[in-house]
């Protein structure tokens, strides 16, 4: 089946073939036709399965039929770099129409941004912050819109970011088309976006899982020796290019030098970097200048490299949705990839939920002198042990009292005990 199915126009259908895309994806085959007919939509499904066209391309086909010269599609993403992808994307689909887009980000100069505004877009692609910073000026006009989109949906309702996205609608039609993507949606952020949608379609590609092209690979180590099975790792594997987390802007400055001195071609990514070196270390690690990115989650959601051969979680991720962020930068666009973790006695709780959702998708990995095992309470287990082990696992997850979580309204939502993480993304 091809794109023609759509009947987009052919000046769209130009852009979608010097792309190269032959077929759509399942998201796509579902998303694009009950958003070209006007419908609210939540469309759930790994990344690296084409999402950003699902909702790029109808709103490029619904803004050719009218006038041009005003804002009309907003799109608002978590962080700057997903922000200036998907405003890529717009550019690269669109090449052929007289559709303007911007992308409207902090860390960069606002004049330029309003020079750029004056020039009379269609479409916005923003991080909220400096979207309300535009709005507070009078410099953007979003009267206009006629669709909302919230790419990575779930981290927009965080709780850092869900302020400043209830306050950017009250500066939007009442009457407009909604539409949120992501990979994962937990219940209750669910509960959150369906303020939003009025009656939605809602699809989901499979489970809100890591992504089944990829191998898992968990490393019990113990955290002094996390740079040497790093180093260890690197030589004797063949990779082609690796993306490795870390849990602090810190560490992965650091730890990106420790390699460097090591001989390898490594560039490091996170949130105190101004936006032009970050810039300037994504464009190098995706054309091959660095065959290694030392990042914190800022590179976890979005972030379009498909050269990306091996995922390395130098810290365990927070959540395990973090995790599925985190890995679907591996194994796109049905391409193989691995996943290595490194785990430490403090990360069984969400190791043993991780095991749990990959089920023989993971294995365990000894590495002689490097390797540990794992304390738990007095007994001590090698990933051996962990792995073949049916009588109580290591992973075992800690008694813990569980709470019916309290739903919360988009509209009613307290304010006051929320993080302020969206600052350093917008």
């Amino acid at each position: 089946m091809s794109f023609q199915k759509f009947e987009l126009h052919e000046k769209i259908l130009t852009g979608v073939r010097m792309l190269g895309y032959q077929k759509p994806t399942p998201i796509q085959l579902q998303a694009i036709p009950p958003v070209m007919e006007g419908r609210d939509l939540m469309g759930l499904a790994q990344t690296g399965t084409g999402k950003t066209a699902a909702f790029v391309l109808p709103i490029l086909q619904r803004l050719m039929e009218k006038p041009l010269g005003r804002i009309r599609a907003l799109i608002i993403a978590p962080t700057r770099e997903l922000s200036e992808q998907t405003n890529e994307a717009i550019g690269q689909l669109g090449r052929k129409t007289k559709l303007r887009s911007a992308a409207i980000y902090g860390g960069v100069s606002i004049h330029n941004q309003i020079n750029r505004l004056r020039g009379n877009v269609e479409i916005i692609s923003a991080c909220p912050g400096r979207l309300l910073d535009h709005i507070e000026r009078g410099t953007i006009d979003l009267s206009h819109v006629e669709v909302l989109v919230l790419d990575e949906a779930d981290h927009m309702f965080d709780m850092g970011f869900l302020p400043d996205v209830r306050k950017i609608v009250k500066h939007l039609p009442q009457k407009r088309q909604t539409l949120l993507f992501s990979a994962t949606m937990p219940d209750d952020v669910r509960s959150l976006a369906m303020d939003l949608l009025q009656s939605p379609v809602n699809i989901q590609i499979g489970h809100t899982a890591p992504v089944m092209t990829v191998e898992h690979r968990f490393y019990p180590v113990q955290m002094g020796i996390k740079t040497a099975l790093l180093k260890d790792i690197l030589e004797k594997t063949e990779m082609e290019s690796v993306l490795v987390f870390t849990r602090t802007k810190s560490r992965a400055k650091s730890l990106a030098m420790q390699l460097d001195r090591s001989g390898h071609k490594v560039i490091s990514l996170h949130g105190n970097l101004t936006q032009q070196k970050r810039k300037q270390a994504l464009d190098g690690f995706r054309d091959g200048r660095y065959e290694i990115m030392v990042a914190t989650d800022i590179a976890a959601r979005g972030i379009d490299v498909t050269r990306i051969s091996h995922v390395i979680n130098y810290d365990m991720p927070s959540t395990a949705d973090a995790y599925t962020h985190r890995i679907g930068r591996t194994g796109r666009a049905a391409k193989t990839g691995d996943a290595f973790t490194f785990v430490t006695g403090d990360d069984l709780a969400l190791a043993h939920s991780l095991k749990r959702m990959l089920g023989e998708k993971l294995q365990y990995q000894n590495v002689a002198g490097l390797t540990s095992e794992i304390k738990t309470g007095s007994s001590k287990k090698s990933a051996t042990d962990m792995k073949s082990d049916n009588r109580r696992n290591s992973f075992a997850r800690p008694t813990q009292t569980r709470r019916k979580p309290k739903q919360r309204s988009f509209e009613n939502a307290n304010r006051s005990s929320w993080s302020q993480r969206a600052q350093s993304a917008a």
